[in-house]
């Protein structure tokens, strides 16, 4: 982007154009596409004009380093002296591969408003320097690791921390962080990332250390939100953090989120805590561990003002209960932008008790939801079996398509197919294949035809939503070979009987979304040839973000063809994620990936799978944005320490946020492994979940 700014006038002015005579408004909006770093220490010094454009409050007053993964200690050190006076807010999350020196240098930017440090080497000392010079701060963003000491704050640090009004905090050790130092918080979001072991082997307590009992501030707060990883220590400590609120509940709430996975069983205090609630205060968010709505009436206690957003995962709520309690009976709920109903199954069914996770759901139901929510952007309904019947305009896919204003939607397999169609064709050999390991199975030659079936109500489906920008189409009994916290899987559910007749033309219709940026495929059983993989790169130019999953027949590689001819149109895709068991990373595939100029993250998880370093080593070398790869196969550890040390010496000097995981997927150490990931990767790519409505829209910026 810089070099054609820069060489824009020569090329140009053969055309009759040129670009310095746009106006002012056009350049600046040029510009802003280009990173921070870009602009102020190399655009800027072209000409005049852009020396005074590049230096516009509309382009210096946010700063965002958070993914400009070619930032160094030496550009964040020059951007701050020449333009931390003009830097109101500053987002350097993620920037893992900074050292805590360039930490300090934000000590110049004395305007700052908005802070996010999360990920960032951050020591108590150096929070504490940086803090107290940052008076007018009032929304901050850190991580607590440990030897995170809070005695080692100074006054001026406190001081400001007292004035914080937004605090997000993810924290590595038993902390309460800085939470006790910020009185005025009005938005608390916590992170609880710590594990149950530590390096040592030794078992962690939840239990706070002395002299960090100082009571945490909750009388003006209106946003909680918490969010645990795996592990019972992460439990232990976010009860020392609820146990304020159910002393006195905040008037003011109106957002109390809590992501908790497995079992996080209620307790006396959070029992009360959620009674206060019910009593003194309308909410306009809702997110509770399942342990705490199932089998309770919570629900029909707690009210709401205006709610944007609900989570009821993994819950067992029916369907009957989601209308009456949730929506009073279908009344009018147009400000719900964001619904995740992801693993509820039996959401769409009138009640749970003799009900069978398999059967047909209730399109009365969806349809009551459809039209009382007719605003929502962000749906999940993956991770359960919600079949519909064959009874024609009751699918699933029909009443979805009303949603106009659909952005993304998560869906499992099964709930697509259409019932009704497949009944008027004869059963196809493929279409009963089960999805196990077996011998390879030749298919003969690979096709890439796709008849558009006319009365497929998919392909309706996503002719109906244009603007949908993330699409989630998983199956209902997959898992990741990947877990967070355990060993990896070696054996997997076999898919629903329903999803068995999805497969390439279902694919295909989902080239039909022109706007598509993310797009996340997995376990589907009846992908023959991987052709609608084509259609797709060769419609959605958008797209930035592809995970596929355990495709076809698991035992052989079906679609690798397809594959290696989708992304040679993939010219956007930055992320992409592959799992799937005896992947062959060999030439013709990283020959195929390297058509994709801006890819900067590739993760590749495969039992059994081979890789062939020479290629690795040649994709690296021809695409130069390449900042992440992790390949988890089934090579040797030799084989795979080999070449991650070839890639790290390199490349690292040119790329200094490169980060290279390659190990074998079924070693013993490979949770000990995973725990260097650099959060940001682990969290975005490396772990397969599902990501729509995972949190309430713009919960932080």
């Amino acid at each position: 982007m810089v070099k054609e700014i820069v060489s824009g006038e020569s090329e140009e002015e053969s055309s009759g154009v040129n670009l310095m005579e746009f106006s002012d408004e056009i350049l600046l909006h040029i510009l802003s596409y280009v990173p921070c770093t870009d602009l102020v220490l190399n655009v800027r010094r072209t000409c005049r004009k852009l020396a005074t454009l590049c230096l516009d409050k509309s382009l210096t007053h946010t700063v965002l380093l958070q993914k400009d993964y070619k930032v160094n200690k030496d550009k964040v050190k020059q951007l701050m002296r020449d333009i931390g006076k003009e830097i109101y807010q500053l987002n350097m999350a993620g920037c893992y591969w900074l050292p805590s020196s360039s930490i300090d240098h934000i000590t110049r930017c004395k305007n700052l408003v908005k802070l996010n440090l999360s990920g960032c080497h951050l020591t108590s000392l150096h929070l504490s320097k940086t803090l107290s010079m940052l008076q007018h701060l009032r929304s901050l963003a850190i991580d607590v690791n440990p030897g995170f000491d809070a005695g080692q704050l100074s006054s001026e640090c406190k001081a400001t921390l007292s004035r914080v009004l937004e605090l997000k905090q993810t924290l590595y050790t038993p902390s309460y962080g800085v939470v006790p130092c910020c009185t005025s918080l009005e938005k608390l979001l916590l992170y609880f990332e710590i594990l149950d072991r530590s390096r040592e082997g030794f078992m962690l307590s939840g239990q706070l250390m002395v002299g960090e009992s100082n009571v945490p501030h909750y009388q003006n707060l209106r946003v909680f939100y918490a969010r645990l990883a795996p592990g019972y220590v992460n439990q232990e400590v976010v009860r020392l953090y609820l146990a304020v609120l159910s002393d006195r509940t905040p008037e003011n709430l109106h957002a109390f989120l809590i992501s908790a996975p497995g079992s996080f069983a209620e307790t006396g205090a959070t029992k009360n805590l959620l009674d206060s609630m019910a009593r003194n205060v309308r909410l306009d968010a809702l997110q509770l561990p399942k342990a705490w709505i199932n089998g309770s009436g919570l629900l029909q206690h707690l009210k709401f003002n205006n709610p944007f957003y609900f989570s009821f995962s993994r819950c067992t709520l029916s369907g009957g209960q989601l209308i009456q309690r949730v929506m009073n009976g279908g009344k009018d709920l147009k400000s719900l932008t964001s619904l995740n109903l992801s693993g509820c199954i039996h959401c769409l069914a009138p009640e749970s008790l003799f009900r069978k996770a398999e059967d047909d759901i209730d399109s009365s139901i969806l349809e009551s939801l459809v039209v009382s929510c007719c605003n929502l952007r962000h749906l999940n309904l993956s991770a359960a079996h919600h079949h519909s019947s064959k009874n024609i305009g009751n699918h699933l896919c029909q009443l979805l398509a009303r949603l106009k204003h659909l952005l993304s939607l998560a869906l499992p397999v099964c709930s697509i197919s259409d019932v009704a169609a497949n009944m008027e064709k004869p059963p196809m050999q493929s279409n009963v294949t089960p999805q196990t390991l077996g011998k390879k199975v030749r298919i003969g030659i690979q096709t890439y035809s796709n008849q558009k079936p006319q009365s497929s109500v998919f392909w309706a489906l996503m002719g109906s939503l244009p603007f949908l920008e993330n699409l989630e189409i998983i199956g209902s009994s997959f898992s990741s070979a990947m877990p967070r916290n355990e060993p990896a899987i070696r054996n997997s559910l076999p898919p629903c009987v329903r999803a068995q007749s999805v497969g390439d033309s279902e694919v295909a219709a989902i080239g039909q979304l022109t706007y598509l940026q993310s797009l996340t495929l997995a376990q589907l059983p009846n992908i023959l040839t991987g052709s609608g993989l084509v259609s797709i790169g060769l419609q959605c130019q958008h797209l930035r973000t592809l995970s596929l999953a355990n495709l076809g027949m698991m035992g052989n590689v079906v679609y690798m063809s397809a594959l290696m001819d989708m992304l040679k149109h993939c010219k956007c895709l930055r992320d992409l994620r592959l799992e799937q068991p005896y992947f062959s990373a060999g030439a013709q595939f990283f020959q195929a990936l390297s058509h994709c100029s801006s890819l900067q993250r590739l993760c590749i998880v495969s039992r059994s799978g081979t890789l062939q370093s020479d290629a690795v080593m040649s994709f690296m070398a021809n695409c130069l944005e390449v900042i992440m790869c992790h390949m988890f196969m089934g090579e040797s550890l030799t084989v795979c320490k080999n070449l991650q040390q070839s890639i790290v010496r390199s490349f690292q000097a040119d790329r200094p946020a490169l980060n290279v995981v390659i190990f074998p997927l079924l070693h013993e150490d490979l949770t000990e492994v995973i725990r260097d990931v650099p959060m940001r990767h682990l969290d975005e790519i490396t772990l397969f979940k599902s990501r729509v409505a995972e949190e309430p829209p713009n919960l932080w910026w």
